[in-house]
């Protein structure tokens, strides 16, 4: 068995960074490796692949290269780690997954590397649905992951429904939809039809949102955002006037709302 300096060596003297990655994963999952990483599996990881994409949102959102990197870089193990596990069952390894998308990336653009043309990033999307179809595809919607977030995942499906014209042609359609959801809404009675028509009222208010050229997903975040600095905002004056919340009345906790709403707003501008 090799100690740990002869491993760490054997590591370092490795100058291709991705090979490194791959050889250090090997290593954790060996026999004599780490217990956690033996401990892993498919389904274990799944919330850290979630968890990860994430963060490499955040790292966006904050605009640090660094952060982004570090990122990146977790976002990547965890690609490496699944990997790993199936190259153990002998079913696939990393450089098959790297294969598998260059050959599909080769596919989908035939207007670059076949005899195909897009000029546009329209006709690229349409290029890419046709392709889809051709390897396979049973429904124009059976890429759309089900794990999705229930606001992306109505947005994704009304953009692809929208490529071949199942739409509405301007804003007056989605518009008059929100309207007819809530009053159907009203009406429904057991919470088996609330649940059913709240549904509906949701996906009719994506996709105003995608005639808007917003995306749903990312305003519901900014919305949770302001509305937790703005209760914080409310929790701090409380303390301030060393009053517990809970025997506030309504009155003054939506005189604070409104407060914390002008101040947050004035401290953005400046």
């Amino acid at each position: 068995m090799k100690t740990r300096e002869e491993l760490r060596r054997e590591v370092e003297e490795i100058e291709n960074p991705l090979d490194r990655l791959l050889h250090i994963m090997s290593l954790l999952r060996a026999k004599d490796g780490c217990p956690w990483d033996r401990k892993q599996t498919l389904l274990t990881l799944k919330p850290y692949l979630i968890e990860e994409a994430y963060e490499v949102l955040d790292a966006i959102d904050e605009g640090d290269a660094e952060e982004h990197r570090q990122e990146l870089g977790d976002l990547l193990l965890q690609v490496v780690f699944q990997s790993q596990l199936r190259k153990e069952e002998g079913a696939f390894d990393f450089f098959g997954v790297a294969t598998a998308i260059s050959d599909k990336l080769l596919r989908r653009h035939p207007h670059i590397f076949g005899d195909g043309n897009a000029d546009t990033a329209e006709e690229v999307l349409t290029t890419w649905e046709e392709v889809k179809k051709s390897e396979g595809r049973k429904s124009l919607l059976s890429g759309i992951p089900k794990h999705l977030p229930g606001l992306q995942k109505a947005h994704r499906i009304g953009e692809k429904t929208a490529r071949v014209g199942f739409d509405w042609p301007d804003l007056s359609g989605p518009r008059e939809k929100i309207s007819e959801e809530l009053a159907e809404l009203e009406e429904a009675t057991t919470l088996k039809e609330q649940r059913h028509e709240v549904g509906d009222l949701l996906m009719a208010v994506v996709n105003y949102a995608r005639h808007l050229g917003i995306d749903p997903e990312e305003a519901m975040q900014s919305a949770n955002e302001r509305f937790m600095q703005r209760f914080s905002y409310i929790e701090d004056k409380m303390v301030e006037l060393e009053r517990p919340m809970e025997g506030a009345s309504l009155e003054e906790l939506d005189r604070l709302w409104e407060e914390a709403k002008e101040r947050l707003e004035s401290d953005k501008n400046q």
